[in-house]
């Protein structure tokens, strides 16, 4: 295996290196950092990494990776693993979704090293991090309010990428198209598999989300070979893949009565709020327009009319099955996080 050379730093084969890759200043001459935890296996093997807050309020994933480095059980016997737990770093520190110039940095890629300071971060962090790496899991979570039931989303138009993606084993994988300016677009153009977790709600801790995603991660590391596979004596429990989605939008502005929640099944016509004036009338109601499953849900119970309140996945199988299917994938997840957390 050869010498990996990140930014200023050498990271030989069989060594463990936490770097600061610097990315820019504060206004007050302060320098501020991109941190990242390189392993390197002895033997040669696949290059991936892992990133989580490209949006500074996303901090599922920060969690995740922390949690998975931390594992007992956890060695790299293969390739080389590139952790990036806060690409954001001005995001975290400020508790935002976006970058200080207001952009948002997964809308920024590929980036420049001349361009506004969000562009200047995905330039680092593609030619950085992303052009050594063979694969990638970038870890999201819902925005501020929103809460996403966990999901891949990836583009399963590759073979490898949908293979990948059925081997993470999230409830429900949705098709999902490239996005110009994001991570995922540049990634697939430097020849990178990338599969997106979406999974919890921004600024806030999700235990089953994050264990999910630890597992996910530690299910795509052992089909590449670069961890030992995991035995288990469940059956294991198949995603199902949605054709598309989108979201239903407030038909009026009030306070809101949910009555459906994520991962709840919804045939067409069925009730799925109401929306009411402060003085306890109802002004109208939300309906699902056809049957799918509920992967992502407003939280806050004021709404804006024309605001985004439901994320419906559609499928062409049996939808009942699929709202089983999600019961037992969490309750595998619990199971198996007694022995693995």
């Amino acid at each position: 295996m050869a010498v990996l050379r990140i930014g200023d730093f050498d990271i030989l084969p069989g060594t463990d290196q936490k770097i600061d890759l610097p990315v820019a200043k504060l206004y007050t001459d302060s320098n501020v950092s991109l941190p990242v935890h390189i392993i390197r296996a002895k033997k040669p093997g696949p290059t991936i990494f892992i990133s989580a807050a490209v949006h500074g309020d996303e901090l599922n994933g920060i969690e995740i990776i922390r949690r998975l480095l931390k594992l007992k059980s956890f060695k790299l016997t293969r390739g080389t693993l590139i952790a990036v737990p806060m690409v954001n770093v001005y995001g975290v520190v400020n508790l935002s979704r976006y970058m200080p110039d207001r952009r948002d940095l997964n809308r920024s890629f590929p980036g420049s090293s001349k361009g506004s300071l969000a562009g200047r971060v995905a330039h680092i962090f593609l030619t950085q991090i992303v052009k050594h790496c063979d694969y990638g899991i970038d870890l999201h979570t819902g925005a501020i309010h929103r809460s996403n039931l966990p999901q891949i989303r990836a583009d399963l138009s590759d073979p490898e990428t949908k293979e990948l993606a059925l081997i993470f084993n999230a409830p429900v994988i949705l098709n999902s198209n490239l996005v110009d300016g994001s991570l995922r677009e540049a990634a697939v153009e430097n020849n990178t598999k990338v599969l997106l977790y979406e999974a919890g709600e921004a600024l806030r801790f999700d235990e089953f989300s994050i264990r999910l995603g630890i597992k996910g991660i530690l299910n795509v590391l052992a089909h590449l070979n670069m961890v030992k596979k995991q035995l288990s004596k469940r059956k294991k429990i198949e995603p199902f893949i949605a054709n598309s989605s989108s979201w239903l939008r407030a038909n009026a502005s009030g306070i809101v009565n949910h009555e459906r929640h994520l991962g709840d099944q919804v045939k067409k016509g069925d009730l799925l709020a109401e929306i009411g004036s402060p003085y306890g009338e109802i002004i109208n109601v939300v309906k699902a327009a056809r049957a799918g499953i509920i992967i992502g849900k407003q939280n806050i119970p004021l709404v804006q009319e024309g605001e985004a309140m439901y994320h419906i996945a559609y499928f062409s199988e049996d939808d009942a099955l699929i709202a089983g299917q999600i019961e037992n994938v969490q309750g595998q997840v619990e199971a198996d996080g007694q022995a693995i957390f």
